[in-house]
């Protein structure tokens, strides 16, 4: 199987999905490429995309004849198939786990947070719009649980960094930049993660795409 790592994204970088799958290769030193897909014109439904997303998302991952889709899987896989380069999930067996766990609430809950403060907010154009009762009930939901996660001495989920502190951070700082009140500890931790060398190549990459 070639070596070859091949990233698609969606053309606007708002995605918070192919973010992750993003950083995760730059925190492992992995070499790759990157071809957008333009969402607004359908292309993730084009026959080519579909026969190896299967899903029809982004983020795809393609590793010579490899492909796979869905951020969570990439960043396991990523993780497995390169176990030399720096790690982005902790050794620990129960570290781990809350990770996944983190992972999995950010993607499946808080929907009223993802649909008035969609990343678009965060990558392309914010939002003076205040939040409806379901939204600032969820954002309590979110800082209730961020606030017992985030204790750690290390400004991360745990003694050291993983890509699961991107996923929540992405999710805070939907609240952090567009201007909602955030406890200033999850608004420092949210600065703190959104400062990575990582998260700030794909900041510039947005940037320009939407420029």
């Amino acid at each position: 199987m070639s070596d070859a790592l091949t990233l698609y994204v969606n053309s606007g970088y708002t995605s918070p999905y192919a973010l992750a799958a993003f950083v995760t290769l730059k925190e492992k030193n992995l070499p790759f490429e990157i071809v957008e897909i333009n969402l607004e014109d359908d292309a993730h439904h084009a026959a080519s995309y579909q026969k190896s997303s299967i899903t029809e998302r982004v983020p795809t991952l393609t590793h010579g004849d490899f492909a796979l889709s869905e951020s969570s899987a990439i960043c396991e896989y990523l993780e497995d198939a390169f176990p030399s380069s720096p790690r982005v999930l902790p050794t620990n067996t129960q570290q781990r786990a809350r990770a996944r766990q983190v992972q999995a609430w950010i993607r499946s809950d808080l929907m009223p947070i993802r649909m008035e403060r969609s990343t678009s907010t965060v990558f392309q154009h914010d939002t003076a719009k205040p939040l409806s009762a379901d939204a600032q009930a969820a954002a309590q939901k979110l800082f209730r649980a961020a606030d017992a996660l985030v204790g750690n001495p290390s400004g991360n989920l745990f003694d050291q960094w993983c890509i699961a502190d991107v996923d929540l951070a992405m999710m805070l700082n939907r609240l952090v930049h567009n201007g909602d009140a955030v406890p200033a500890k999850l608004e420092q931790y949210v600065r703190n993660q959104w400062a990575r060398p990582s998260v700030q190549a794909w900041v510039a990459l947005a940037k320009k795409a939407n420029a």
